[in-house]
């Protein structure tokens, strides 16, 4: 099974898009994931770019508007969606879309009203739509989520546990049920490494952080597998270490820029090394 590292836009904004792709061909990764925010002008662009760099996509999105109210929020997600997935589907089709749906408080006719909104987008522009667990989002912990996964044998995730051990506190030793079914409705991995206490490490090299980097590895160790036994012939991680202040300079004299680049390349070299054989 081939493994597709995809890199993260995210914190690289400020770089030019021709001088950020070739980076990421030169890193070896397989294509990028992005924000499109600027409509079908850069959608167009990006396109264009990735075909010449000869690199794949995969799109991130999530409701960026002030929250005013359910109602409000349903009508963007399904307006915005659409316009979204219309450009993207006429233009260059991505491998999926990665949502951060809803918010922490929605009630559960709320977060089943979401869903059907993402299913009937996906199913309308047949592009794949995977819910990203996420703070702040429906899906941000373990017991809410797997509540709802298991009344949706079909719904796909972009899982980042290391949201989950932040809000939990812990490493979920006492939620492994619901862990294992959020692996097995797992199709794509955001690598970044947490800790109970915050969202990103400063380096997951440190010793300290040790325990949780071994917490994630059996978590994406336990995904290899899962994917591998469905037989599938491809699957996708991005690193993700993000810009501050997800990233702590912690009086370093370093560049933020350089250190995100330096943190998600050591991930991807940590597990394609560690996958290589899958």
């Amino acid at each position: 099974m081939e493994i597709k590292f995809l890199c993260p836009r995210w914190g690289f904004e400020s770089l030019a898009w021709e001088d950020f792709l070739a980076q990421v061909k030169d890193a070896g990764y397989a294509g990028i994931e992005w924000f499109p925010q600027g409509g079908k002008p850069e959608i167009e662009q990006v396109s264009d770019l990735l075909v010449r760099y000869q690199l794949e996509h995969a799109i991130v999105m999530e409701i960026a508007r002030p929250f005013t109210g359910f109602d409000d929020y349903l009508f963007h997600l399904q307006q915005d969606l659409d316009i979204l997935l219309g450009t993207l589907a006429a233009i260059k089709s991505p491998l999926f879309l990665s949502i951060q749906t809803g918010r922490e408080f929605f009630s559960i006719p709320e977060i089943e009203a979401c869903i059907q909104v993402c299913t009937d987008m996906q199913d309308k522009h047949n592009i794949a739509i995977y819910q990203e667990t996420h703070r702040n989002k429906w899906s941000y912990a373990a017991h809410i989520t797997g509540a709802v996964l298991r009344q949706h044998q079909a719904l796909c995730l972009t899982l980042d546990i290391s949201h989950w051990y932040c809000v939990s506190e812990s490493y979920l030793l006492d939620q492994q049920e619901t862990v294992q079914l959020a692996v097995k409705h797992a199709r794509h991995i955001h690598a970044r490494v947490g800790h109970t206490e915050g969202p990103q490490v400063i380096d997951p090299a440190f010793d300290e952080y040790r325990e949780a980097l071994d917490h994630h590895l059996q978590i994406w160790d336990m995904w290899i597998a899962h994917m591998t036994s469905l037989q599938k012939t491809f699957c996708t991680i991005t690193p993700e270490f993000g810009p501050p202040p997800y990233l702590s300079v912690a009086g370093r004299a370093l560049d933020p820029l350089q250190e995100q680049w330096r943190l998600n390349l050591w991930i991807k070299n940590l597990l394609q090394n560690r996958y290589h054989d899958e």
